[in-house]
């Protein structure tokens, strides 16, 4: 191919131009830029809040080539935030409707949907096809997951998350500064930071912290301004303000530090996972048809809820009472049992209610049981007419 026929392929169209007009007139864009950002590969970790406005966003832009990474599919409870997502499309794969959702903003760029969850089997395979990852995943095991292939693959980390009404922002770059786990070493124990399902999420703040994701690609790929490399944003929604926090590479980092030993994901993984299990003593649970039969029968004992009021008024058992988590912690809860008591404490799904039971001194109640699976087990098994959330 000669040097003027790969100018003319490589040139915008007409109509490109046109599409991409208040792009062009930027003076760190231009024409130049808008060829970089059809021909960049963009990879997207998680389909869901922060992913569903990034792909919208990303398309808009007229980045070339979109990667989604995502095994789930769309559940009423995404829509109030994930806004890629429609409710015609309820039980399609996220993949898939993020696809449709994007071609109907932009049919040129291209989608490539991994029905797969990132796993330390393929997590670098299918991240080294891309320039930069966008990570919006909601989970710590993937986030260091994520985090630990672009240190080996050498990628930027544009990285964020959310939870009720905070949201944080930082781009991770070995490269250049610090990585996930200079900041953040190790994953907190489980049950100690409820998740989004469980403590709710602001929808908006999504898409204020999904949007910036993609400002931040878009500088990269450009090679304009001043990423939040080295800075990590905290957004207060409800007080509409930001922090800065300064972050320094560490040294000591075992990703990316000077003898690092992170080098490569196998096992890395695995010691992720063992971080976010509690030193805890084995905790009794009771399934949902064994409770349902406990009160049919109408066996003496308290059925506790741990959950917050505002959960409790989406769905609850009947007869349950409120203890919340909190007050289990704080020791409080003792003064509201009574050592002869049968207790059956549940919450969402079984992860805050087994840490409720694990955190009662011995000879507090006769006996606790946590119900496995919380009041989603019960919805699903004995009383599918109850909404679920």
């Amino acid at each position: 191919m000669t040097h003027s026929q790969a100018d003319v392929l490589d040139s915008l169209s007409a109509e490109e131009l046109a599409r991409y007009s208040r792009h062009i007139m930027l003076p760190n864009v231009g024409v130049e830029g808008q060829r970089a950002l059809r021909k960049a590969r963009v990879a997207v970790v998680g389909a869901g809040g922060l992913g569903s406005p990034a792909a919208l966003y990303l398309a808009a832009a007229g980045v070339g080539h979109i990667g989604v990474i995502d095994d789930d599919t769309v559940d009423l409870t995404n829509l109030q935030r994930q806004i890629a997502h429609t409710y015609d499309r309820v039980g399609v794969s996220k993949t898939a409707s993020i696809a449709r959702s994007v071609h109907a903003i932009n049919p040129a760029t291209v989608v490539e949907g991994h029905d797969v969850r990132l796993s330390p089997d393929n997590a670098l395979d299918i991240l080294a096809d891309y320039d930069v990852v966008l990570d919006g995943t909601d989970n710590y095991t993937t986030r260091y997951l994520v985090s630990d292939a672009c240190v080996l693959l050498g990628k930027a980390h544009v990285w964020a998350s959310v939870f009720q009404f905070e949201g944080q922002i930082a781009t991770w770059w070995a490269q250049r500064g610090p990585c996930y786990r200079c900041m953040f070493p190790t994953a907190p124990q489980a049950g100690l930071v409820p998740s989004c399902a469980e403590g709710g999420v602001f929808g908006a703040l999504c898409g204020v912290l999904g949007s910036m994701q993609v400002a931040e690609v878009l500088k990269i790929i450009l090679n304009i301004g001043t990423p939040l490399i080295g800075r990590l944003r905290i957004y207060d929604a409800l007080e509409s303000t930001w922090d800065t926090v300064t972050i320094e590479r560490d040294p000591q980092c075992p990703a990316c530090g000077v003898d690092r030993t992170i080098i490569g994901l196998q096992g890395e993984i695995d010691a992720c996972q063992v971080a976010q299990t509690p030193n805890a003593v084995a905790v009794e649970e009771i399934t949902a048809r064994e409770l349902a039969a406990l009160i049919t029968g109408r066996s003496r004992f308290r059925l506790i809820d741990v959950r917050g009021p505002a959960e409790s008024e989406i769905v609850t058992i009947p007869g349950a009472e409120s203890i919340p988590l909190q007050q289990f912690e704080l020791g409080s809860a003792a003064a509201r049992l009574d050592p002869g008591d049968d207790i059956v404490v549940f919450c969402r799904s079984g992860a805050r209610s087994a840490r409720a039971v694990s955190l009662l001194l011995p000879n507090a109640v006769a006996r606790a049981r946590s119900l496995a699976g919380g009041v989603l087990a019960w919805v699903s098994q004995i009383d599918p007419s109850l909404p679920s959330y």
